[in-house]
């Protein structure tokens, strides 16, 4: 008899490695319920042609397939040298300047940004190279910035740049992402991730462009955004902990209780939430992840992580099926733990006042109370999945709703499990359509309680009110 299917969903990044229809429905299979098409790298038709692979494997699986853009934001990096990379020795002086017709050597390079020397004064760190090497300012101006080398190493062209404990006056969209995003909504793609977020005026931003075509993901990378967290999430559809940038600009061992805050919060407010970056790294190259990395996701799952991500581990690596089931039975294999449920019930926090969170947290209740099969969220806009999701039933929670953008929005949900269905005229309707629905995808069997949720009047967006217990 298969396993149910899993409550935290996975997120896969496309690649050269995973660009074809094969691999890509293998990928799904395996248990891949999102797909993220990164814009830091390849051209709009290699996003095209993945996305339209997408679309004709989720039309031959009948199931619904979520479609994440990811914006590439703005990236500083310095400019290039003049013979090959150079050896930053650890005391030495080094400047920084917006020269960008000059090359650089071991003395000076080009950083041709100058938001950023705007920001900077004494006593400020530069990180460069993903961290590797450390300078720190000792003076400073308009269009130069004079550094003594704290950790030293190499450098060579174009190698990114961070200032942390810095909020830079940058907008977190460049001309090329406000590009990308209009080529992405064209397209039809369901969430789109936000990068560099520093405040809830970013949000606020994309919003404005999205105009409710997509969910809009928040990718917390920077410490500023720690900051102002209860801020950004009172703008954002969703979450992602990006802890590869925000493990360069603030101590490591400070991202795992940062990864901690963060989903507690998103859990409170019923946020989606992801956590990316390095999960099973090692399978880059290794058809096996180390203990340390099944030990990650692990963690994610039992905070209650609404999803965990996958980056290069599935675009770019050698074994990207492999990563998606080796995550897919990391998952399973903890919700199946007892320690699991216990977590989770611990972690639980009382709703909001309101009368949508009223009708999840009561749905919650009397799963619990009645032993119920599964819970149905009659749905136009997601709320009522979302409210139910955000109590983290024993029961799974079938996503019912006329809106195919909906259901694969709600692909990313913890315990959604969405399916696009008709419109219903009334409350008899409904309750007839769900049961049917639960028995077909084995959820239920004829004699078992199902609870059902809805909003009356049915298509208004967000009016969660309606609560009915209803034999199959």
């Amino acid at each position: 008899m298969p396993r149910p299917p899993c409550n935290a969903k996975i997120v896969a990044t496309l690649g050269p490695a995973s660009a074809d229809r094969a691999t890509i429905e293998g990928l799904v299979k395996a248990g891949a319920d999102v797909f993220r098409l990164n814009f830091s790298h390849g051209t709009h038709e290699d996003h095209k042609r993945r996305l339209d692979l997408i679309r004709a494997i989720e039309h031959d699986l009948g199931k619904p397939i979520g479609v994440l853009l990811d914006l590439q934001g703005p990236k500083l990096r310095v400019g290039t040298f003049a013979d090959g990379p150079v050896k930053l020795l650890e005391g030495a002086s080094f400047r920084l300047d917006l020269q960008r017709d000059k090359l650089g050597d071991a003395t000076r390079a080009t950083l041709p940004h100058p938001e950023i020397f705007a920001a900077l004064q004494a006593g400020s760190d530069l990180l460069l190279d993903d961290g590797r090497l450390r300078l720190r300012v000792v003076s400073c101006g308009a269009d130069f910035a004079d550094t003594l080398v704290v950790n030293g190493g190499m450098l060579s062209d174009r190698k990114g740049v961070n200032v942390p404990g810095v909020v830079l006056p940058l907008s977190a969209m460049t001309e090329k992402d406000r590009a990308d995003l209009d080529y992405g909504l064209t397209l039809g793609v369901d969430w789109v991730a936000v990068s560099f977020v520093q405040r809830p005026e970013d949000i606020v931003e994309v919003k404005r462009i999205v105009q409710g075509r997509a969910g809009i993901v928040a990718k917390l990378e920077k410490p500023a955004a720690i900051v102002c967290l209860d801020a950004i999430l009172a703008e954002t559809d969703a979450v992602m902990v990006a802890r590869g940038d925000l493990g360069v600009e603030m101590p490591a061992e400070q991202v795992p209780a940062i990864q901690k805050r963060i989903v507690r919060a998103c859990r409170r407010r019923g946020l989606p939430v992801i956590v990316a970056t390095q999960m099973l790294e090692s399978m880059v190259s290794a058809p096996v992840p180390t203990r340390a990395e099944a030990s990650d996701v692990a963690t994610a799952i039992y905070d209650g992580a609404d999803a965990v991500m996958l980056s290069a581990e599935s675009a770019s690596g050698k074994f990207p099926v492999e990563a998606v089931a080796m995550m897919d039975r990391i998952i399973a294999q903890t919700e199946a733990d007892r320690y699991y449920r216990e977590a989770i019930e611990a972690s639980h926090t009382q709703p909001p006042a309101n009368v949508p969170d009223a009708v999840g947290w009561a749905a919650r209740s009397v799963a619990g109370l009645l032993d119920v099969a599964a819970l149905v969220a009659y749905t136009s806009s997601g709320s009522s999945a979302l409210r139910m999701a955000r109590e983290r039933p024993r029961a799974s929670i079938i996503g019912m709703t006329p809106k195919r953008s909906t259901a694969r929005r709600l692909t990313l949900v913890w315990g959604v499990h969405p399916v696009p269905c008709k419109d219903v005229m009334d409350v008899a309707e409904m309750t007839e359509l769900a049961a049917k629905t639960a028995v077909q995808l084995a959820f239920a069997q004829p004699g078992q309680t199902i609870v059902i949720a809805a909003g009356m009047p049915f298509g208004t967006a967000g009016s969660t009110n309606l609560l009915r217990i209803a034999q199959v």
